[in-house]
């Protein structure tokens, strides 16, 4: 479920179902609350992204801002994006312990963590997941990633 919303305001209010805007409005928070200095808050592939703007970092692979995160309603879940659990060497199964170790079901695909209820989602692990990688790391990270994969 994507939304042609141009502003993070006009998507919670107009897209986002009244039964999860609570919810969204808080893992917003969440996010904004822990996210380094570098990254920008826009609506992008018709969600809430946290990107590199291209004022930092114009050359990447397909022209469009590095995302690091995002935050949406979906149709059947919420979900939290956070890339850089899949580019960052055992992030990806540090989260996942993470998540076993406060007993709560971790659904997630490559870098979406699916929820439906605020308290399906430990909120200091995305804390500490936004906090981890500066927007200048990120950059880095993904242009090495693409290095790599240019030379195969």
């Amino acid at each position: 479920m994507t939304s042609d919303a141009t502003t993070v305001e006009a998507y919670i209010r107009d897209d986002v179902p009244d039964d999860r805007k609570g919810a969204i409005r808080a893992v917003r928070k969440v996010i904004l609350d822990a996210l380094p200095m570098g990254y920008e808050e826009v609506m992008n592939w018709g969600m809430i992204t946290y990107q590199v703007p291209l004022a930092i970092c114009p050359d990447t692979y397909n022209g469009k801002p590095l995302m690091y995160a995002a935050l949406a309603s979906q149709k059947q879940h919420m979900a939290v994006y956070l890339c850089g659990l899949y580019c960052i060497p055992g992030a990806r199964d540090a989260f996942a312990a993470a998540f076993k170790t406060a007993g709560i079901k971790l659904d997630m695909g490559v870098s979406c963590v699916r929820f439906r209820r605020l308290e399906d989602l430990p909120l200091d692990l995305v804390a500490d997941t936004i906090a981890s990688v500066s927007a200048d790391a990120f950059v880095a990270i993904s242009r090495d990633a693409h290095a790599k994969r240019k030379k195969r």
